[in-house]
């Protein structure tokens, strides 16, 4: 008999793209093959608590249902042991015994945003010496924060929107005075956006001086750095990338907005955001958008998985890179494996891929070197 392989699927997270990960969960443990994999649903809770083999589905519907929620409270609360060898999770709460057997084969991480999505969990990954799904630690960080993203991009000759970065001291310190420097160097309008975040949560889009007070002020309650980026009138577009050492890149996708822009109510709540996939670009056209996209996948030193985004100035026609997703949106929905299918391959599939490509990442480094 084949061994089945023991995924964990860690989703939740202490971050505020938290429900938007347990919608992704589900998804992800509905489509992973039970004749392969058992499957291990860990959640993170907001208030970082681990606890043991819950249910997405079920979570979600405990906000409505107080008995459920009564029972899943009583969930083993559990961490990751990182001696290197045992890849074991084990209970703190009262010293319990797991239900079942606490070693897993590899982790699939289904967290969106801060303390998931920026290096910091994989690096407990890494430490624990467990296979794990997704870009690594050097990936993770430069692909959420996006200051350093344009920086890597600049520096690979991709084409970025200009941008001013700013920290939360400097607004405090002269409100006034930044603002007034905004205004010198970009016109309205400007998308204000934490410069360490995703799902476009705490995005705004600002006209006017007052407009880009009020969203400095509101981007700064979730992040220390606020980017501010020129305003274009332009169409988006994406592609998805899958692949450690030799990656594939996607067809290309249109994406329509239901408002002036993709905001975390258009893509999450009221689900007016729309797709075209293939893009209705002309074919050479397509084709130099995913060169782009595979440049910008190298530059930023990622593997298993990423979307790139890209804006069209509507006026002159030029493409600029807007940003990576290293752990985009996975629910059957979703743009990345909407991409996928219409490449050809569907989601179970490309969630085998996706735990093939962590063992093959995972095997190389255990390879490498750790002491002379």
């Amino acid at each position: 008999m084949t061994h089945k392989k023991r995924i964990g699927v860690i989703y939740g997270g202490r971050s505020c793209e938290h429900e938007v990960s347990l919608a992704s969960a589900v998804s992800v443990v509905r489509y992973l093959d039970t004749e392969k994999y058992d499957i291990i649903p860990i959640v993170i809770m907001k208030d970082g608590a681990w606890l043991w083999n819950v249910e997405p589905g079920q979570l979600l519907q405990a906000s409505s249902d107080p008995e459920l929620a009564a029972a899943l409270a009583s969930a083993p609360v559990v961490s990751l042991a990182t001696d290197t060898q045992s890849r074991q999770f084990f209970a703190l709460q009262n010293k319990q015994p797991l239900p079942a057997d606490g070693r897993l084969d590899l982790l699939f991480p289904v967290l969106h945003g801060p303390y998931g999505e920026d290096g910091t969990i994989q690096g407990l990954f890494e430490m624990a010496n467990i296979p794990y799904v997704g870009c690594g630690v050097l990936g993770s960080a430069v692909g959420m924060d996006k200051e350093i993203m344009k920086v890597l991009f600049q520096a690979a000759g991709l084409p970025v929107v200009d941008s001013l970065v700013y920290r939360h001291f400097q607004w405090k310190r002269d409100p006034e005075g930044l603002l007034n420097e905004v205004e010198q160097r970009l016109s309205y309008p400007c998308f204000v956006k934490p410069a360490n975040l995703g799902s476009s949560v705490g995005v705004s889009n600002a006209r006017n001086r007052q407009e880009m007070a009020r969203a400095i002020s509101e981007a700064f309650t979730y992040d220390r750095k606020v980017i501010i980026e020129q305003g274009l009138e332009c169409r988006e577009f994406s592609c998805a990338i899958l692949g450690n050492e030799y990656p594939l890149v996607s067809q290309v996708g249109e994406i329509l907005p239901g408002d002036e822009f993709s905001d975390y109510e258009d893509k999450y709540v009221n689900h007016t955001i729309q797709f075209v996939i293939p893009s209705t670009l002309p074919a050479e056209t397509a084709r130099e958008l995913r060169e782009m996209a595979l440049r910008a996948y190298q530059a930023l030193d990622l593997s298993g998985l990423s979307r790139v985004d890209f804006f069209q100035d509507k006026t002159g026609g030029q493409f600029y890179i807007n940003e990576v997703n290293t752990l985009p949106g996975f629910t059957d929905m979703s743009l990345y494996p909407k991409l996928w299918a219409a490449s050809g391959l569907s989601y179970p599939e490309l969630l085998d891929r996706l735990i093939e490509l962590a063992v093959e990442r995972h095997e190389i480094r255990r390879s490498l070197r750790s002491r002379r």
